[in-house]
């Protein structure tokens, strides 16, 4: 039987951490999952704590697949092949900068053993979100113009791509993170993945989701195989720049 596994708080300055930090410091990616059932109520409390998420503009238009019949993974297993293949032929061949040879090793061989194994993955859950068209009328384009100024305002219109991009992912992430520290506190392993967007319009045929939707990541949720741990991160005096770069 499966119990939550809620992390104890540490002794920093000789004081006791809030909760929340030992789960962040121990929620890694997990991807070797048990093949057992998570009770839908649980998968419910993910998804509250991704809706209790912030949203860019306060704009909640997200909605979230969740995936847990055995013939639909089992549907989806094929892509999530062709997908991680893909990555691990271009990106994912090599070690990231930072990372030696032998931990991305054991890393590609846990993301090995997920792809042979989804078809067991107990869940999955899809986010998706569709930023809604703009509403701006001809005397708002020019106040605009004019708080930018002309250099600037021709600037985004170059990169008007990238800020749509933006301004949707930072309606969906907060949610997600936000769900991703649910499962740790939980007890459940999940990873974040992006593979299935290489495929994304079969992944939306397969589950049916309407076309003008954008979907942002494939999270597999379970009960994990091994043990929570410390992440591995670079320490904050590496990547603070006080007061500017």
């Amino acid at each position: 039987m499966h119990t939550p596994d809620t992390p104890a708080g540490s002794a920093v300055g000789g004081a006791a951490e809030p909760g929340l930090f030992s789960t962040m410091s121990t929620a890694r990616a997990m991807r070797r999952l048990l093949p057992d059932p998570v009770p839908d109520e649980l998968l419910d409390r993910l998804i509250q704590a991704a809706v209790w998420g912030p949203s860019g503009g306060n704009m909640q238009r997200y909605e979230y697949v969740v995936v847990t019949d055995r013939a639909v993974m089992a549907e989806l297993a094929p892509l999530w092949k062709r997908c991680v293949d893909a990555y691990l032929a271009t990106t994912g061949k090599y070690a990231p900068a930072g990372m030696d040879e032998v931990a991305y090793g054991r890393m590609v061989a846990a993301i090995e053993y997920q792809r042979d194994h989804f078809a067991e993955t107990p869940a999955l859950i899809i986010p998706c979100y569709r930023f809604p068209e703009p509403r701006i009328e001809e005397e708002g384009l020019r106040r605009y113009a004019e708080a930018l100024g002309p250099d600037a305002t021709a600037r985004m219109g170059r990169i008007q791509e990238r800020f749509s991009a933006l301004a949707e992912g930072s309606c969906v992430y907060p949610g997600v993170q936000n769900l991703l520290l649910a499962a740790r506190g939980l007890g459940l392993a999940a990873n974040i993945t992006l593979w299935h967007v290489f495929l994304e319009e079969e992944w939306k045929a397969a589950l049916g989701i309407p076309e003008e939707m954008n979907t942002f990541a494939a999270i597999p949720v379970g009960w994990p195989r091994g043990r929570f741990g410390p992440v591995s991160r670079r320490p904050v005096a590496e990547v603070v720049h006080r007061d500017r770069w």
